[in-house]
């Protein structure tokens, strides 16, 4: 299979404040899809960069790099600072069902940030989740009927 060239290489530019990780992410699972050589990965990566990163790259010896690991490496050692730190489990219990919010709302902006979790402990979450609901029949119904799962509670 062939794909265009427009799909080559992330939509995404780093300017040195982006989530670095999310970028390498994207880059990832373009290099999957397109299949290619550590001269292509490096070159997806850098066409991604604009001012003061471009600079950085820009500062680099020539033949410095000589693989994308190698490439990879470098870059997150140059803006580690921008990763963003893993969510625990715990974190949860600071997604709160917002005031007039919908049932389904908070379920859905809950479920986001429990795919993020590492790890997951399914009690806690459970627990975090009742407890962040605002008091109404649905949330004492939860009470009553202790369910194991997030999965329970969604169905």
């Amino acid at each position: 299979m062939v794909l265009p060239t427009t799909s080559l290489g992330p939509k995404v530019s780093f300017t040195g404040v982006e989530d670095l990780e999310a970028l390498l992410t994207a880059l990832h699972t373009q290099m999957m899809l397109t299949g290619g050589y550590d001269v292509v990965y490096c070159k997806m990566l850098m066409s991604t960069f604009s001012g003061a990163v471009l600079e950085w790259f820009i500062s680099l010896l020539d033949g410095h790099i000589t693989t994308f690991d190698q490439f990879a490496t470098l870059f997150r050692e140059k803006y580690l600072v921008n990763k963003t730190p893993t969510r625990l489990s715990y974190d949860v219990f600071d997604v709160k069902q917002y005031q007039g919010e919908s049932v389904k709302d908070y379920l859905n902006r809950f479920g986001v940030q429990v795919v993020r979790l590492k790890p997951i402990y399914e009690a806690m979450i459970v627990h975090a989740f009742v407890k962040g609901m605002l008091p109404r029949p649905f949330s004492e119904s939860l009470l009553r009927f202790y369910s194991k799962t997030f999965t329970e509670i969604r169905h």
